[in-house]
């Protein structure tokens, strides 16, 4: 299959000058595993102490990885994107909030990216994250079988019916919806809802995703035992296909509380867990919709050779490819540029409350090997080309 990755001239068609040089300013000090981790507690430093640093980290790093502070802050990046074939998934991108208040909020928010969606073509799906709609230790305890008190029971009927609220909103606009997964020993209790949220949604076509952490060994697994429930019951699964995102975290649980990791036993390992996934899925397209959430070019071409190989339109509506907004551009932009349905996840939300999303995407592109080192070749690459070119 031709290699169409490295066309930085299409990747990056969108960025001014000053846009690419700030790309690569940004990628250079993330680099650095020391400065990741000096900027990250200054900057916590900074906002905890109310100090004037959020125009600068509007300026930066926040307008690198998001695009805005509400949803019609979005907008204009959303149809600027979209001039390239290239949609957006608005993601309120609020984190680590525990009250009440706060996940009605993420509720409304994400109800109204619905109405977005609804109404404009370059959003094609919503999202919301599970502990956006409640408390994390109430999925743990669910989770691990133990009995609710009537107070937690209360909180729980609460989480139950904000899933339901915004499931049932996704179905009656007929947008796609998708959940976003999270720690191992919370994720059991999200999983059971989500699927019986498929059960009832997916009667005539995917509306309710879930999502599948591929670094974890038991999810193929899962998603065959998901199938046969599928076809007992006949409903559509959707699913988001990614590699994962705590990994770190979830192997330092592992070892202090003495449990086998749940995390495969290497990236080689992930990696054939992640392909296998989709294999599957495309297999299977006619009861499945992909949301393949993926910055690794070898697992894009694999699943543009299997869309080939079962006779799939590129521009398929069950087969849609992911990436998040300010990475991964040579992704995104050439396989839209070749006619895929491809996807940004675009974060918004207030800076300072969307400062920890922000502290885990750095610290994640530190860790992961090669992810920023390629970032950094390609936006050389086109500063080079654009030279060239005056």
């Amino acid at each position: 299959m031709e290699k169409i990755f490295n066309n930085t001239a299409a990747a990056f068609a969108l960025k001014s000058d000053t846009e690419l040089d700030r790309a690569y300013f940004l990628f250079k000090m993330i680099a650095s595993e020391p400065l990741v981790r000096i900027g990250t507690a200054v900057t916590n430093f900074a906002l905890k102490a109310h100090l004037p640093v959020e125009g600068l980290i509007r300026a930066t790093v926040f307008d690198h990885f998001c695009g805005g502070t509400t949803e019609e802050d979005c907008l204009p990046v959303v149809e600027k994107m979209f001039t390239k074939g290239v949609s957006s998934v608005l993601d309120y991108s609020v984190e680590a909030k525990e009250d009440e208040a706060e996940f009605d909020k993420a509720l409304e928010k994400t109800l109204k990216t619905i109405t977005f969606a609804k109404e404009i073509s370059a959003i094609p799906f919503a999202v919301f994250k599970p502990t956006g709609f409640g408390r994390f230790d109430l999925y743990v305890k669910l989770g691990e079988g133990k009995t609710l008190n009537l107070e937690e029971a209360a909180e729980w009927n609460r989480v139950l019916n904000r899933f339901e609220i915004v499931c049932k909103a996704a179905h009656a606009n007929d947008v796609a919806l998708l959940i976003d997964a999270e720690e191992s020993w919370m994720q059991d209790a999200a999983d059971d809802l989500v699927a019986n949220l498929m059960a009832k949604y997916n009667k005539e076509k995917p509306i309710v995703f879930n999502t599948l952490q591929m670094y974890r060994h038991d999810r193929m697994t899962y998603l065959r035992k998901l199938h046969t429930l599928a076809q007992e019951q006949g409903f559509y699964i959707g699913m988001k296909i990614v590699r994962g995102a705590y990994m770190e975290k979830e192997n330092k649980r592992a070892a202090e509380m003495g449990y086998p990791s749940p995390i495969c036993i290497s990236k080689e390992a992930t990696d054939i867990n992640y392909d296998d996934a989709i294999a599957y899925m495309t297999g299977h397209i006619d009861k499945m919709a992909i949301f393949a959430g993926t910055h690794n070019e070898e697992s894009s071409y694999k699943l543009m050779k299997l869309m080939k190989h079962n006779g799939l339109d590129k521009n398929d509506n069950r087969v849609w490819f992911g990436q998040l907004y300010g990475m991964s551009d040579n992704i995104s932009y050439n396989l839209a540029e070749n006619g895929y349905n491809v996807a940004k996840y675009l974060p918004f939300g207030p800076v300072r409350d969307v400062m920890p999303y922000l502290i885990r995407r750095a610290e994640e592109n530190t860790s992961v090997s090669g992810q920023t080192s390629r970032e950094l070749n390609l936006l050389a690459t086109e500063r080079k080309r654009r030279k060239l070119e005056e």
